[in-house]
């Protein structure tokens, strides 16, 4: 007797499976230092794109000697 379980195989297309596992996405980020007599200043910039849409944000840091 054989007591494994049976599983049956399917074909998953190209864009079903992008869907299933949260789609296509890109993204970049860059960063900015800069030390003055005066202070540090920090800024950054990250961005991403999927299919689902765009997200970005910014921020800015400063540090007074």
């Amino acid at each position: 007797m054989n007591f494994a379980s049976q599983v049956e195989a399917a074909e998953i297309s190209d864009i079903d499976l992008d869907n299933v596992s949260g789609g296509l996405a890109a993204g970049g980020s860059g960063g900015l230092f800069l030390e003055t007599p005066i202070g540090d200043v920090l800024a950054g910039l990250t961005a991403v794109a999927s299919t689902e849409g765009l997200a970005a944000g910014a921020g800015v840091h400063t540090a007074a000697l």
